[in-house]
């Protein structure tokens, strides 16, 4: 996890993100109520183990870099 840039550790964060829309905004779709909580389930954790890797690939100073970019960008 170490040779991973900062650059990647974001791009996985995104990732997360876009993981956990997908997660809720299925609920919207036409199909069964048992598809809609496999697919809620699947998003879901991929969800969570993408964030829980963006962790692991920013560290703490990773994710201070990134608080600092945030917060510039306002």
């Amino acid at each position: 996890m170490q040779q991973l840039s900062f650059r990647t550790g974001v791009m996985v964060a995104i990732f997360c993100v876009c993981c956990y829309v997908l997660s809720f905004a299925q609920m919207l779709l036409p199909i069964s109520v048992s598809a809609k909580g496999v697919l809620w389930a699947v998003f879901y954790g991929m969800a969570k183990a993408s964030q829980y890797t963006a962790l692991l690939i920013l560290g703490k100073a990773g994710l201070e870099r990134l608080k600092s970019v945030l917060k510039r960008a306002r």
